[in-house]
């Protein structure tokens, strides 16, 4: 037995599912999907053999080969973290299985909105979040980004609403009170960027390949704040070669989704918290964008390489983004990431857990939804930005492509970067001295800091109440850094003049609004748990939950509070976001 990864029991000796179908019913009502899937192997099995797959809460009923014969099976030990793996008997020359099951109630990928709990408040909604390991509480498969897969798909919903797929579509039959939409994806992917929605959807072109869909409320707002997506698209295809995957759809999520975005191909899922008004927090978008790249078309194989994802991911869109906005702007990006990954190395260093501040990390016994933190994104990022200044951008640009393109639609380790870089560009790993950023803990001490003369002016100006004439042309970028930088002893006299100069408390960026709440609690400020009561019953995106709710644990005085605004929020909380906040509040303090 050989698994390559330790979140799946998928093993290497048993076949490989290289396609797979899927039928499913959507029931509001009970809360499930009813589903048929049929997984295709790579090749007949040449001897009779188990099959095992990953569920979680699955209720199987029945599995057949290709032909239709019966196959035995069984449900094997549960585990806390994997699920209850589904095991197949096969017999020689199966070309692959089909199964009958229903999802549970409260699967751990499924969210399901109540009418009142949408913007719309007159239809319910169901969305789907895969990653890292939840694809098994939809289907039995093969959950691990080691076997990706082309998928067709199929979903009979209420005939009132509308379902989208992170894949093309390609038809959609109205039958009495149901309406099955029917979907194609041909490149394969790995099963976490399984994606589907059901609600009250209107879209709207942003430009010849890409749409914005939203519930029909939100969608002027969402149309103007991503009207320049063609834009990012056209930057990134000059900095990291065509885009692969035909279209570059959004979808603006639910307040209950409980991340920033989520890079489905075709279908990039996205917060409403980016609707500032503004077009301020569209980085996010560049975000997603540079999945399309780093993630989506080269993909790490398990989450213990979880930085060949996001590491070449935030590196990829700080290019976007300098090449959109300047290098001025792209530097006050990178700052704050710099903020992020200390604050994240002080934490788990503090915790004694120093082994999750590596980039190859040791998950076996780790559920990745615990061990998910900004390390990989902003340390793998600071590696690649190392490797850069050694070789000089326009080298390191030719080996970025030279990855990309040698490792198109396949999933890699790190010792797959550590090989083709060490052929690609003999002796510069040695120069950087990647090993030690890989599987050393913290971030070496030589790490490339973002640098410009307006950080410096914002670095000054933190700690200080500021004149308006002193920080004229600010953008919300500047605004997050001055609030981080910000020491936590003002006083509730400079605070109130900061808020009533500037209106942090009204502002509509997210991240700003935020940071000012973060500031505000940790200086005892407690004129803004109003403020802070409202955001968390209204948001459920886990950046910013984490955060405020780790505030709030922190002093007797508002432990309570804590401990009240989750019950209340809850309900309407993703499960992921339900799991770590609970987790977060149990923690002794």
């Amino acid at each position: 037995m050989a698994r390559p990864d330790p979140h799946s029991v998928t093993d290497d000796t048993q076949p490989v599912t290289r396609r797979l179908e899927l039928d499913a019913v959507v029931d509001f009502a009970a809360r499930r999907l009813g589903c048929t899937t049929t997984l295709h192997f790579e090749a007949p099995t040449p001897d009779a053999g188990p099959l095992d797959l990953d569920t979680r809460g699955l209720e199987v009923t029945a599995a057949t080969d290709l032909t239709g014969q019966a196959l035995r099976w069984e449900l094997l030990t549960p585990d806390a973290i994997l699920g209850t793996p589904l095991r197949l008997h096969l017999p020689k020359g199966a070309s692959g299985v089909r199964l009958e099951s229903r999802t549970a109630p409260d699967a751990s990928a499924l969210q399901w909105l109540e009418p009142s709990q949408t913007h719309g408040g007159q239809r319910p909604y169901l969305f789907s979040q895969c990653q890292a390991i939840h694809a098994r509480s939809v289907l039995p498969c093969q959950d691990t980004p080691a076997r990706r897969v082309s998928y067709r798909a199929s979903l009979t919903v209420p005939s009132k609403l509308v379902a989208v797929m992170a894949a093309a579509p390609l038809r959609h039959e109205a039958k009495g009170e149901r309406t099955t939409f029917h979907f194609e994806m041909p490149q394969p992917i790995p099963p976490y960027l399984l994606a589907f929605a059901v609600g009250d959807l209107a879209s709207r072109d942003l430009s010849p390949r890409s749409r914005v869909w939203s519930e029909p409320g939100l969608l002027e707002q969402s149309a103007w704040e991503f009207a320049d997506v063609e834009r990012h698209l056209t930057a990134a295809e000059a900095l990291f070669g065509p885009y692969d995957w035909e279209r570059f759809d959004l979808l603006v999520m639910p307040p209950s989704f409980p991340y920033g975005g989520m890079e489905n191909p075709r279908l990039t899922f996205l917060t409403p918290t980016l609707l500032a008004g503004d077009r301020s927090l569209v980085n996010v978008v560049a975000h997603e964008l540079a999945h399309s790249w780093t993630g989506n078309l080269v993909t790490n194989l398990n989450a213990e390489h979880f930085w060949l994802n996001e590491g070449f991911t935030v590196y990829a869109e700080r290019r976007i983004l300098e090449a959109l906005e300047g290098a001025d702007l792209a530097a006050l990006h990178a700052a704050l990431g710099r903020n992020d990954l200390d604050a994240a190395v002080t934490r788990f260093m503090a915790a004694g857990t120093p082994a999750l501040t590596k980039l190859r990390t040791q998950l076996a016994g780790v559920d990745p939804d615990e061990a998910f933190s900004v390390v990989p994104y902003e340390k793998g990022a600071l590696l690649l930005k190392a490797l850069e200044v050694a070789a000089g951008r326009e080298a390191f640009d030719r080996l970025l492509k030279s990855w990309l393109g040698t490792h198109r639609f396949g999933s890699v380790t790190t010792d797959d970067f550590l090989a083709h870089f060490s052929k690609a560009a003999p002796g510069l790993l040695e120069r950087v001295r990647a090993l030690e950023w890989i599987d050393g803990p913290g971030v070496p001490s030589d790490a490339p800091r973002p640098t410009s003369r307006r950080l410096e002016a914002v670095k000054a100006l933190a700690g200080t109440v500021p004149t308006a004439e002193a920080t004229k042309g600010w953008t919300a970028l500047d605004w997050q850094l001055f609030l981080e930088w910000s020491p936590h002893t003002l006083s509730a006299r400079e605070l109130e003049t900061l808020d009533e100069r500037f209106g942090f408390s009204r502002s509509t960026n997210a991240e700003v609004h935020v940071g000012w709440l973060l500031l505000a609690l940790q200086c005892g400020f407690d004129e803004v748990l109003p403020q802070v009561e409202a955001f968390v019953l209204r948001v459920g995106r886990m950046k910013y939950l984490k955060p405020l709710y780790t505030a709030l644990q922190r002093k007797p005085a508002t432990r309570a509070l804590a401990t009240k605004l989750f019950e209340q929020s809850r309900p309407r909380l993703h499960p992921i976001a339900r799991a770590v906040i609970a987790g977060l509040l149990a923690k002794p303090r």
